[in-house]
């Protein structure tokens, strides 16, 4: 298992940052390689993902959700293994920390040496930095889902 941590700073409240990322169907628009996220249920998502012309799917089920705090899930089904959680941190009224962490398995020679090379971290801190943009130009969330798991 590889392990992942990266941190943002993000210029809108921390519900905003929250509520944005629980809209899982909008992640192609920020993250890099990600096809097509489908909510089947409120706990479990089908993820499409094209890296290096490899397209993978895969399922994860979320395994915690607190509103303004955190979003954990784990891969349950398909070609990837990962679990990570992704935690919210008020810094102000207008300011919030997004703060990602991964543990995956990389599978293969090909996702070895890229894992050696920091391909996942460099892709996360470039997810992270989308995130932000998208969600300060747009300055409110696309969406929400206040519910707990």
């Amino acid at each position: 298992m590889s392990k992942v941590e990266e941190s943002i700073e993000v210029h809108v409240p921390v519900r905003t940052a929250y509520d944005q990322w629980t809209q899982f169907e909008s992640f192609p628009e920020f993250m890099e390689g990600v096809e097509r996220v489908e909510q089947k249920t409120d706990t479990l998502t089908h993820w499409v993902t094209k890296v290096g012309g490899a397209e993978r799917a895969f399922d994860a089920r979320i395994t915690e959700q607190i509103p303004d705090e955190r979003v954990a899930w784990t891969t349950v089904e398909g070609e990837v293994r990962q679990a990570g959680v992704v935690t919210f941190h008020r810094i102000d009224d207008d300011r919030t920390k997004v703060m990602l962490q991964m543990d995956h398995d990389p599978e293969g020679l090909a996702d070895t040496v890229g894992d050696k090379l920091g391909v996942v971290r460099h892709r996360v801190k470039g997810d992270l930095k989308r995130f932000k943009e998208f969600i300060e130009e747009r300055g409110a969330e696309t969406g929400a889902w206040r519910g707990r798991v």
